[in-house]
């Protein structure tokens, strides 16, 4: 961890009374595209702001490829970054925000063009470069921003909830061409969203903040479909969660029997005393409803709501042990409000939860 790009090293934060970071350890490698994710004051803007050099942590240490960096100004830590509400300057054209960063590096003059011509290329506006940025739509501003954070070189891009005030279909495309920027100039990225369906598209790693420390650092799949916590897996996505106790444990498969009497098994590596009281995570898409084939969890249901999703229906089943939410592919056959229904999942596809 020591030799890591970027290394937080038990990084506190706190405003009077109040602590926002809490020992904070983290590992970036050089590359990787790292997005923090979170519920608001879970301290993951506040990270990027010490990582940036526009906050101070009050204590612990901040390192960039070995050296620390918590002491340096901004300007001097070789950072581009990328802002919520763009921050251009209304006055200057889009070449001349561009600009900017080389011009405060006394970048000489030829070269500045040179420079501004690619990283609006980059971005795709090179033909708007005269323009200001009051003539531009929000998400042409934003790619102003980032080709303003780009256009100097940096070894680190951060970016805080840059996309959050675009509409539905500009940010999904915003979205691809941040990582296809990322992939093809190999750049590190530090993303701060708290939006789960961006952190999941984007990140090459993801780590969900919650009370100022990080609650599971890993891959999307690894979020996704093994949440450590409940707090990870109701955060991430929609998820059902099923109460009970342990009853066995053998050949890697978990008897627990949930609230309401009926048996489930998970599978699992850990090993779990019996009687112990266990949070089980399954996901709306991994439930089916009908009889299964092979050795899968069946649990009786009755379905209680039907709602049209489009390219699915949501499904909500009254069980023994409260409601389960089932994402069910559209099928010959759409459930009615009242049927009786088994729904079943593999012992594969669900997960202990802390």
């Amino acid at each position: 961890m020591g030799n890591a790009f970027i290394h937080f090293d038990k990084v506190s934060k706190a405003f009077g009374a109040m602590t926002v970071v809490d020992k904070l350890d983290l590992a970036i490698e050089k590359g990787e595209f790292v997005s923090m994710l979170g519920p608001s004051g879970s301290g993951k803007t506040t990270l990027l702001m010490m990582l940036a050099g526009f906050e101070a942590p009050t204590s612990g240490s901040i390192s960039v490829r070995g050296k620390r960096v918590d002491a340096l100004p901004p300007y001097r830590r070789n950072m581009g970054v990328v802002f919520q509400n763009y921050a251009l300057f209304p006055h200057m054209t889009v070449a001349e925000n561009v600009a900017f960063p080389l011009k405060m590096r006394r970048v000489s003059r030829s070269e500045i063009v040179d420079r501004v011509g690619k990283a609006l290329d980059m971005v795709q506006l090179g033909a708007f470069k005269d323009r200001r940025p009051i003539q531009l739509s929000g998400g042409q501003q934003q790619r102003v921003a980032l080709a303003r954070a780009l256009v100097f070189e940096p070894e680190v891009v951060l970016m805080d909830e840059p996309l959050g005030a675009l509409d539905k279909k500009l940010r999904e495309q915003m979205q691809m061409d941040i990582r296809d920027i990322h992939h093809r100039l190999g750049l590190t990225i530090v993303f701060v969203t708290h939006d789960q369906a961006e952190a999941l598209t984007m990140s090459d790693r993801i780590a969900i903040f919650n009370h100022g420390k990080i609650e599971q650092i890993g891959t999307p799949s690894e979020i996704y479909d093994r949440p450590a916590t409940q707090f990870v897996a109701e955060f991430i996505g929609e998820t059902n969660l099923l109460s009970g106790k342990v009853t066995m444990f053998e050949n890697g498969l978990l008897g627990v029997a949930v609230e309401g009497g009926q048996q489930i098994k998970v599978a699992t590596s850990a090993k779990y005393e019996s009687g112990k009281h266990v949070k089980v995570s399954v996901r709306p898409e991994r439930i089916e409803l009908g009889p299964s084939d092979g050795p899968r969890n069946e649990l009786k249901v009755r379905v209680s709501d039907v709602v049209y999703r489009g390219d699915h229906l949501q499904v909500v089943v009254d069980a023994a042990n409260g409601s389960l939410v089932v994402k069910s592919t559209r099928k010959a056959t759409t459930p009615r409000i009242g049927d009786e229904a088994v729904a079943s999942f593999s012992p594969e596809q669900c997960w202990i939860v802390a």
